[in-house]
């Protein structure tokens, strides 16, 4: 359902079925299957640039400063500046599958099985030695400091001063996605064996959360960096990192989908969380509510009319925007800081 809490703030349709969304600050990107990628103004959906990987896309992430933006896919990774339009492609035949930036001026791809750290133009800054496997996935820490690298079999730590890992926390399998808490305390991977795996980030002691139905292929840090969403099942489990961890603690469970297809923790600390489906629904919550093992519902529902979502990225506390695979783009308002 769509109430007067959430109207729609604009509404298009893109001919490339999207596969990734990414918001900062007054932008919106949107990545399609075959790797067309439209900048969109986040109040009015208006295009305001537009870059194409040839291969298809992966991902897409704009810079924090929303001054540049990354597009990673099979054959390799692209990049648009906003103060000129100026577009660079680099087909390296090596798959991308993710990026990320450590400010407006700094940048990790994955590229095959390594990571290649750049600076905003595309210039090669500094690369990390070969992993076990295909990267996977990427993320900053220590202010952009260090980098965080999952392949097969471990998250590897690399700073510029060496090739060498500075820090390797093992896990034998193969690693899908990688969350590193706001606070620097925690890293955790996904996992093909649908487990969530958590290394305490100091001293490497570790825990995993198995059990789950399904691989996990989605996890995200709310901005205090105290929860944790995760996939793996047709419920969104919601586990809890303050104090001393999630050891001996039971999630919250967040039932409305049959697969969870998306998940986006509305920035700020209120615990507010859209997740998707692949019926097409769009699921606000209150996601830290209530205890323990208890089961949760939404607080409210967009409907999307059948397609399954494809992504969900909010552009700052009060726009939501939504992509589904038939090539929809909704975005949202949500006014309130305190209510979804």
């Amino acid at each position: 359902m769509q109430s007067p809490e959430t109207p729609l703030a604009w509404n298009i349709a893109v001919d490339d079925a999207p596969v990734a969304l990414s918001a900062r600050g007054d932008l919106v990107a949107v990545a399609g299957a075959e790797g067309s990628v439209r900048v969109l103004d986040a109040a009015s959906g208006a295009t305001v640039g537009a870059v194409d990987l040839p291969g298809g896309a992966l991902s897409v992430h704009l810079a924090p400063d929303a001054g540049a933006l990354a597009v990673t896919g099979p054959m390799g990774y692209a990049l648009w500046r906003r103060s000129d339009g100026r577009r660079t492609s680099k087909l390296t035949s090596a798959w991308s599958a993710s990026a990320a930036w450590a400010d407006g001026q700094r940048l990790a791809v994955a590229s095959g099985r390594r990571a290649l750290v750049l600076d905003a133009d595309g210039e090669e800054l500094w690369r990390t030695e070969p992993a076990a496997s295909t990267v996977t996935d990427l993320a900053w820490m220590r202010q952009g400091r260090r980098l965080a690298v999952a392949a097969y079999g471990a998250v590897r730590c690399h700073e510029r001063h060496t090739e060498k890992p500075v820090a390797t926390y093992p896990y034998v399998g193969s690693h899908l996605a990688l969350a590193v808490a706001p606070t620097g305390k925690w890293i955790c991977s996904g996992n093909q064996d649908a487990s969530i795996h958590i290394w305490r980030a100091r001293d490497a002691s570790e825990l995993t959360m198995s059990g789950y139905p399904e691989k996990v292929s989605r996890l995200a840090f709310d901005d205090s960096g105290f929860w944790l969403a995760a996939d793996g099942a047709p419920d969104v489990t919601v586990w809890d990192f303050s104090g001393k961890g999630p050891a001996g603690t039971a999630p919250r469970s967040l039932r409305r989908h049959e697969t969870v297809t998306a998940l986006a923790w509305r920035p700020g600390a209120a615990g507010h969380l859209a997740s998707g489906g692949d019926d097409g629904t769009v699921a606000l919550w209150h996601a830290t509510s209530g205890r323990p093992r208890q089961l949760l519902r939404p607080v409210r529902e967009l409907a999307g009319g059948g397609a399954p979502v494809a992504a969900l990225a909010w552009a700052g506390p009060h726009l939501l925007t939504v992509a589904w695979r038939d090539g929809r783009i909704r975005t949202y308002g949500a006014p309130s800081r305190t209510t979804v």
